[in-house]
């Protein structure tokens, strides 16, 4: 597998403007994923939008969505950049990167992501879409609600979940990015630098969040009960989390939520690398 090394800035704006469209697009199904998850609902998908659309209107499924369109933004900024750095550093005199040293830089790109913007934004995006939920809501919107999560928590407030943060980025960056390059060097042939068609990357992208979304749904269900407001007094640590899930509720409900996280992945997923790829 061919590495070519991108310009730094050139990744940075190209994975910022991908991460930020694909967060505007597909915010409604992460909504809709995340009060899935809570613990104790009993809410599938279509109710989750029915009772949404009634209660709040249209754009209470956008409930939280300033703190994941930002934090997507830099997520995706940080994730093409780092992963670009990494696989760069890893291929060989030819530029050729192993499919193992792909995951290695996926996972790196993961990790980064994670620390930098993603746990910030999820569990800030996560307390307020359950807030949301409330007859009285608490927060007022995304600078109050930061202030208000600050104020009673601290500043490990918003980097609760951490650890399953990290699980989660680690592995979706490394199945993502090694099923869409595997993919992309299957298509591309004997011509490694052939640039394939926005449908074409669309649709490679799109097989790769399906293939992301099934690898990653049990961290993404650890880490949505790690954030949320009960959190501090319901579980020590995340495999305390992880065990109550288990033992209370059944191995399935590590896959709650996957349906409207397909939607949005296979939709991430088209959205960002032919943005992505656009940009170059």
């Amino acid at each position: 597998m061919a590495s070519k090394k991108e310009n730094p800035l050139h990744s940075l704006i190209a994975g910022a403007s991908a991460g930020s469209v694909e967060a505007l697009v597909t915010y409604p199904s992460d909504f809709v994923k995340t009060r899935s998850q809570f613990s104790g609902s009993t809410e599938g998908p279509l109710d989750v939008i029915k009772n949404t659309l009634r209660n709040k209107g249209f754009f209470g499924l956008y409930s939280g969505a300033t703190a994941l369109i930002i934090g997507n933004g830099v997520k995706s900024a940080v994730r093409f950049t780092t992963y670009d750095h990494i696989k760069h550093l890893l291929a060989d005199e030819n530029g050729k990167l192993t499919p193992g040293r792909n995951v290695l830089a996926g996972l790196g790109a993961g990790t980064c992501e994670a620390i930098i913007a993603v746990t910030p934004s999820e569990t800030i995006k996560t307390k307020m879409v359950q807030d949301a939920r409330r007859p009285d809501p608490q927060y007022r919107g995304l600078i109050h609600g930061v202030g208000q999560i600050i104020k009673n928590e601290g500043i490990t407030g918003v980097y609760r979940g951490l650890i399953p943060v990290i699980m989660k980025q680690g592995t979706n960056s490394a199945v993502r990015f090694t099923s869409y390059q595997t993919l992309k060097q299957f298509i591309q042939g004997n011509e490694p630098d052939k640039r394939l068609s926005s449908t074409t990357t669309f649709a490679i992208g799109g097989v790769a969040g399906l293939i992301t979304t099934y690898a990653s749904q049990p961290f993404d269900v650890i880490k949505t009960r790690m954030q949320s407001l009960e959190a501090k007094t319901a579980y020590r640590n995340t495999l305390h989390c992880a065990y109550r899930t288990f033992t209370e509720e059944g191995i399935l409900r590590f896959w709650a939520g996957t349906t409207p996280r397909l939607v949005r992945l296979i939709l991430a997923g088209g959205i960002q690398f032919s943005t992505y790829e656009a940009s170059l």
